[in-house]
């Protein structure tokens, strides 16, 4: 899915995994077995850079898949941060369990299996980062229920905004339209100041700064 030129996006993809583990790789490896979709280890490091920056300590992910992003991010958190991994599928949440328990960061991460829109909801307090990667044609009614959620100098990040490239070029499908709405909602939302990264498939960064 990436929007660059083949060998600068492979170029960019070795940089990327000069750092990657045993537990990564098999990551990476079962997402190539299923054709499952991940951030991949380019968006990976962004997020645990994020984090880090944001001294983060609260994360909730909507869309988890088996973990890979909540791993670059449970291991950007301190001892005592915690993540919220959210996913429908019960097998996905089984496997992120035995991924994240393998690299030693599974006591930071609490399991919620459902609808992530719903789970949100259900989950008080505010929110240090909001992670944003379910199905994109969800993304305007996910911006309405975590906008108030995140603490002033948090931060709201959200993977495929570029869509490859079909957003830009006028694509009417339900999520490129979802994406569409939720970059407008987001974008003239005052409290935030946003940005999109042509990282992989468009990162979307939205600072809270009131």
């Amino acid at each position: 899915m990436a929007v660059l030129e083949a060998a600068t996006a492979s170029w960019l993809r070795q940089l990327a995994e000069r750092d990657s583990d045993a537990v990564l790789d098999r990551m990476h490896a079962l997402a190539a077995e299923r054709d499952f979709p991940i951030v991949g280890p380019e968006v990976g490091r962004l997020l645990a850079q994020l984090a880090r920056l944001s001294s983060a300590q609260r994360i909730f992910e909507m869309g988890s898949g088996f973990g890979y992003s909540t791993l670059w991010f449970a291991r950007a958190l301190g001892e005592d941060g915690r993540i919220y991994h959210t996913d429908g599928d019960p097998e996905n949440q089984r496997l992120a369990r035995r991924f994240l328990g393998e690299a030693g960061v599974a006591q930071r991460v609490e399991f919620l299996c459902g609808d992530a829109r719903e789970l949100i909801a259900q989950t008080p307090g505010a929110f240090d980062i909001v992670f944003c990667d379910i199905d994109k044609a969800q993304y305007p009614s996910a911006y309405d229920l975590f906008a108030d959620r995140v603490r002033v100098g948090g931060l709201v990040i959200i993977d495929n905004l570029i869509w490859s490239g079909r957003v830009a070029a006028g694509d009417d499908s339900a999520e490129s339209r979802g994406i569409r709405d939720y970059v407008d909602k987001m974008w003239n939302d005052s409290r935030y100041l946003s940005s999109l990264m042509p990282v992989r498939d468009g990162v979307g960064v939205s600072l809270r700064v009131a």
